[in-house]
Order: structure tokens, then C-alpha cells, then sequence
């Protein structure tokens, strides 16, 4: 495991190294080597392509929930096979991402056969990202689709309490001349760990993304997090799209809606106890031309009107940087991983 000093405050380690890191971490506080070598993936790769928000910002949040004993570190997924395109798993009370991994070959298979599948996950945890649940079915020429809910901390449209998640919404579709298509956004105004980050770093949100304990407008972060709530973006259009996710997520998986469940009991917990789909699609069923060619045009046309940016750009640029540059961590940050991994 190697660091090289970038500056007297950062240092640079490569990807392999960041997830053997994130691996002792997951280990030492109780999780099965699978478990830990899905999660330390995910959480390395959120970092490396610059998700701050969900890369090792969160395994503290990680940590004290294990420790909690809130989520089950060493379960193990059952994979059901329900339909000609349907699975289903129960994640054990464990992590969304091993019961995924566990239900992904059966889930491709599907697709390939009927031409779409879909993928039912309950009694799952999910703390991470959700782009990267779909961007390696891209990569394979599918077309994917993907809903979590959350804990309750979005107050419906037109309501005056807290009752929806941040429910974000993750699709990737491939084209011919370059990565996939991917976008991942949150229903609600701002991702919960955004407004996490912001409150760390001392910093004001723009107006609309929250109210503070009183329901009242805020653009304090800590004022959302110390008994407010977020906002949907779009007001009722958001709003629509989060109650989506909730019938989707828990009602359609049997997984619990984002206040069914209670975790008091268990003091450092973080993890949302909900659930999970995903829809995956083989174009190639499709009549007409290839999809991905078809999708190739489409990105033609929207950088032909001045659009700059697609949605997934910025990540795949930093992914690039990292793999040449590395991965740059604070001192103290990197200290603290060190720490929590014993080493």
C-alpha cells in the first residue's frame, strides 16, 4: 500500500491502493471479505472519479453504523429466481451493493433472453452512489435503470413534514464513440451528503434546498441537518418523481418505505434500511438502428446546439486524471482511514 506527498497537506494514492485501504477498514469492523471488497470498490471508485460526496467521506458513516450493529456486515444475499424476467433478492439486512454482485450474472442473462429484466432487492442498505449500480451495464451495451429510497429527510410538495428520502434516480445507456450516457440525481433539491459537506466546510447552500427545524426557508446546512429537512427539486414535479421511487424502491420490492423504519435503538447509525430496482435492457432487441449509433447521434446533436457537458463527463474526466495522477487525499483524512483500518 503506497502514498506519495502531493503537497505538505495531500497525498496521492493509487486506486488499488485506496481500496486495499478501504478493505481493512470494512474487515476490522465486522464485514465478510466479499462485503468489504464490494463496498471499498465502490466507495474507491466514487473518490477516484470525483464523488466526493459518496467516496471516503462516508466510511466513517460506514464504520459507526457496522459498529452499531444496525446493518449485518456479514450477510449473505438469496437470490430468487422468480420469472422469465424478473429476480429477486433478500439482502439479509446487509448491503444493496453484495446483493446486486450476488443477482448481477442472472440479472444479465435475462435481459439478454427476454430482452429486459428487472431486479427486486429488499431488506437492503444502501449508502453509496448510485451511478456506479449502473454504469458497468452500459459498458456492456444495456441500457439501465436504477431507484433507492432512503430515510426520511424530503418534505413533500405542498406538505409541512418530512416523509419521502433523497430517492435518486440512475441511468446509463451506451453509445458508440465514447462512455456511456450516466446520470444519478437525487429527487430532492441537494444530495444529503452535499448538505454534509457543505455544513463541514462552513458553507451557505443556495436558497430553496431546505428548511430548518421551524419550516422555515434555510440556507444554513446545519439547520437542515439539526432537525430540518431538504426540499424536492422542481417543487411538485420532484416531488412526483420521489413518491415514484418510494412505490418502486420499498412498495414494489418489499423493502420498507423511507419512515417504516426505526433505527433509535442503534446510536451511530446511518445506513437507510429500504430498498432497491433495477430495470436493465438489451437494445439490441430493439427494431431499427443500433442503439448505440442512435445514441452516438443524439450526443451529436445536443454538442451541435452548444451543450458543453454531458451528464457524466466530469467524472469520466477525473476517472482519466486519477489513473495517471492518482487519487489526492488530505493528510489528515488519509490519517484517519489509517486509523480506522489499525494500520
Amino acid at each position: 500500500m503506497t502514498a506519495t506527498p502531493a503537497s505538505s497537506n495531500t497525498q496521492t494514492l493509487d486506486f488499488n491502493s485506496l481500496v486495499q485501504l478501504l478493505e481493512h477498514i470494512f474487515l476490522r469492523h465486522g464485514t465478510s471479505a466479499e462485503v468489504a471488497n464490494t463496498l471499498a470498490l465502490n466507495c474507491a471508485g466514487a473518490e477516484r472519479d470525483g464523488a466526493h460526496s459518496h467516496g471516503v467521506f462516508r466510511i466513517p458513516g460506514y464504520v459507526s453504523t457496522l459498529n452499531s450493529g444496525w446493518v449485518n456486515g456479514q450477510a449473505v444475499p438469496v437470490v430468487e429466481d422468480v420469472a422469465s424476467g424478473f429476480v429477486r433478492v433478500d439482502a439479509g439486512g446487509g448491503f444493496a451493493q453484495p446483493a446486486l454482485a450476488a443477482a448481477r450474472a442472472l440479472l444479465v442473462e435475462k435481459a439478454r433472453s427476454a430482452g429486459i429484466a428487472v431486479l427486486a432487492i429488499r431488506n437492503s442498505h444502501h449508502f453509496a452512489a448510485l451511478w456506479p449500480d449502473v454504469e458497468p451495464f452500459a459498458y456492456e451495451g444495456l441500457v439501465a435503470l436504477s431507484v433507492v429510497n432512503s430515510m426520511t429527510c424530503v418534505v413533500p410538495h405542498g406538505a409541512d413534514r418530512p416523509l419521502f428520502g433523497t430517492n435518486p434516480i440512475a441511468f446509463a445507456a451506451p453509445r458508440a464513440d465514447g462512455d456511456p450516457i450516466v446520470f444519478d440525481l437525487a429527487t430532492s433539491a441537494i444530495a444529503h451528503g452535499d448538505v454534509q459537506i457543505a455544513a463541514r466546510n462552513g458553507e451557505r447552500l443556495s436558497p430553496g434546498m431546505g428548511v430548518d427545524s421551524l419550516g422555515q426557508p434555510t440556507q444554513d446546512p446545519k439547520a437542515i441537518l439539526e432537525g430540518g429537512a431538504l426540499l424536492p427539486f422542481g417543487g411538485h414535479k420532484g416531488s412526483a418523481l420521489s413518491m415514484m421511487v418510494e412505490l418502486l424502491a420499498a412498495a414494489l420490492t418489499g423493502g420498507n418505505f423511507s419512515f417504516e423504519f426505526d433505527w433509535s435503538n442503534h446510536p451511530g447509525a446511518k445506513t437507510p434500511w429500504t430498498g432497491q430496482l433495477l430495470i436493465v435492457i438489451d437494445p439490441s432487441k430493439a427494431v431499427g438502428q443500433n442503439f448505440a449509433e442512435r445514441s452516438q447521434e443524439l450526443v451529436r446533436q445536443m454538442h451541435g446546439v452548444g451543450l458543453k457537458r454531458l451528464p457524466g463527463d466530469r467524472r469520466h474526466h477525473q476517472r482519466a486524471k486519477s489513473a495517471t495522477g492518482g487519487i489526492e487525499l488530505e493528510a489528515d483524512v488519509l490519517a484517519n482511514l489509517r486509523e480506522l483500518a489499525g494500520l
